[in-house]
């Protein structure tokens, strides 16, 4: 639904010749002076010297950050870092695509359903101009669980406790490490520290951040009553259910009784409810219905909680399949999305193919390190996921090769950070698919 970004031409085929006339032989002019100086071969100086096709007036030019204009400014100041952020774009490399990350976060909270105009054979009830501008773009926000270990889940705090994206997904550890800091903090430590000694001392690593053994256990004594907890919860609905079923109540209903177990999202949900802290990405997520995602929720210490619950008391159950569902809808129920992936694997692929229910997200930024010449999901590009449907033929998705921890917080910092009321004046009464609500 996002309007068409403007094409651009193809410069190998300007002038007609493309890659064969680059690769011809092309002699210089009589006049030239370079073909007057006997002492270059005529063949080296069109090869080395030739003549080049000028760039369009308008073409941007790489200029960095001149530090001259800012070096009067307070230490405090930020407009610094702002004008740093905006020479980006044009300082090359992956500068530029820090610059183009910023733009794109831009036009995906910007974009509203009026931006496409109303055309026949369009639904009617969305035919309304007031109302197409009302209807913003639902935004998925991923990230594995190495952001949340490190000082980015502050930044991720931050999104989630204004309401700034609406649909999380990410891996057990960025749950699960969520609540354990909100028992104990984790520590500062060094890349080279010994595995062998560190394990010694019931110390874990996490490149170069230390987590001792008992914040683990901490989680334990919070968990496995929340677990059990969760598991009278289920019985006894099952119990209500067996009742209703061998009394025949609500046979002739119109919804017939379904099978009860939570979903990996709700438990989540719950997760945040119960730890009622607002130190927590989690806690937020819940206070603001914003549901979080984990297909691998198993993948981490939860896992182990639920491993260990199932050896005292077998049954407790969590439906997947209900959470898929929930998140695929989300996607197809959506006029636009805009997706911002940190890191690869499960959480990158799971929600690309969300937005593939819907033929592809309209706005798109990766953050990560991986390239793709082992075909990994993680290393995969945008354009790879174009070809899957993943990401809008019409999109202009944006990579950022580098560390998030280094470039995260510089894009909120020019994105989300500089409009909060704002952000929250202008979507107050905006929904994202028509059924969410009236305008």
């Amino acid at each position: 639904m996002a309007a068409t970004p403007e094409s651009t031409a193809d410069t190998t085929k300007q002038g007609g010749g493309g890659d064969d006339q680059i690769l011809s032989y092309q002699p210089l002019a009589e006049n030239s002076a370079v073909s007057a100086n006997p002492h270059i071969p005529s063949v080296t100086a069109s090869a080395v010297l030739g003549e080049s096709e000028s760039m369009p007036d308008d073409h941007p030019i790489c200029k960095g950050h001149d530090f001259n204009t800012t070096a009067s400014s307070s230490k405090d100041d930020p407009s610094q870092l702002d004008a740093i952020m905006q020479s980006m774009l044009n300082t090359g490399f992956q500068a530029t695509n820090v610059g183009k990350a910023v733009n794109e976060i831009h036009r995906m909270r910007k974009w509203r359903l009026s931006d496409t105009p109303w055309k026949e054979g369009d639904d009617e009830t969305l035919r309304d101009p007031n109302l197409r501008s009302k209807i913003r773009a639902r935004i998925f926000f991923a990230y594995t669980s190495n952001q949340i270990s490190c000082g980015q889940r502050e930044v991720i705090k931050f999104l989630v406790q204004h309401k700034m994206v609406d649909v999380i997904v990410t891996t057990a550890g960025g749950i699960e490490e969520d609540i354990i800091k909100c028992f104990e903090p984790t520590y500062m430590g060094d890349f080279k520290l010994p595995g062998k000694e560190l394990r010694k001392k019931g110390i874990n690593r996490i490149g170069n951040l230390l987590v001792p053994n008992k914040n683990y256990c901490k989680f334990e004594d919070w968990m496995a009553p929340l677990i059990s907890k969760m598991h009278d919860e289920q019985d006894e609905k099952w119990m209500e259910q067996a009742k209703r079923l061998v009394s025949n109540e609500g046979a002739d209903e119109e919804e017939p009784i379904k099978p009860f177990s939570y979903t990996p999202s709700e438990f989540i949900a719950r997760m945040g409810k119960e730890i009622n802290n607002e130190e927590s990405v989690l806690y937020w997520a819940n206070k603001n219905d914003i549901p979080v995602f984990c297909p691998a929720l198993t993948d981490g210490s939860v896992g182990d909680m639920i491993y260990f619950h199932s050896y005292k008391r077998p049954g407790f159950t969590l439906d997947i399949a209900r959470d898929i569902r929930r998140i695929n809808d989300l996607s197809v129920q959506s006029y636009g999305t805009g997706q911002i992936i940190i890191g690869g694997g499960l959480v990158k692929h799971h929600t690309c193919n969300a937005n593939l229910m819907r033929n592809g997200a309209d706005y798109s930024v990766y953050i990560n390190t991986g390239h793709e010449f082992d075909g990994s999901d993680g290393g995969a590009s945008p354009d790879e996921a174009i070809s899957w449907g993943k990401i809008r033929i019409t999109a202009d998705p944006v990579k950022v090769c580098a560390d998030a921890t280094i470039v995260f917080p510089l894009i909120v910092s020019q994105t989300f950070a500089k409009d909060v009321e704002e952000w929250k004046e202008s979507t107050k009464d905006c929904i994202c698919w028509l059924p969410d609500g009236t305008v």
